[in-house]
């Protein structure tokens, strides 16, 4: 088994939000060229965070609406609510999380 991390359909959900947007391969060249978009929705290249924000905001979509649909197999709204109330559910459980905050506690303490 292969210790790379990737995302299951990735592609998929590239593909599929890029034709419901009616855009090519080749309207992303500003930020990609057509043959990577190619190989990200064939899943021969996996991509960066800053790539699927970039990408993203070719389509004028938010980057977390490509994950959720990668993450959700078909992307029906059931799915989709399921993910979502799962992710909603994680974060309400953290009991100190402090984003943009600098943890103040020393290693070791």
């Amino acid at each position: 088994m292969s210790s790379k991390a990737s995302i299951p359909d990735f592609g998929k959900a590239l593909r599929a939000v890029r034709l419901e947007r009616d855009l090519s391969q080749e309207d992303f060249y500003e930020v990609s060229g057509r043959t990577y978009v190619s190989r990200l929705e064939h899943n021969g290249a996996d991509p960066s965070l800053n790539k699927i924000v970039q990408l993203a905001q070719v389509m004028g979509t938010h980057p977390l609406t490509l994950l959720t649909l990668a993450f959700c197999g078909k992307g029906t709204p059931a799915e989709v609510e399921r993910l979502l109330d799962g992710v909603k559910e994680e974060i309400a459980s953290f009991k100190d999380l402090r984003l943009g905050r600098r943890d103040r506690r020393r290693p070791g303490q």
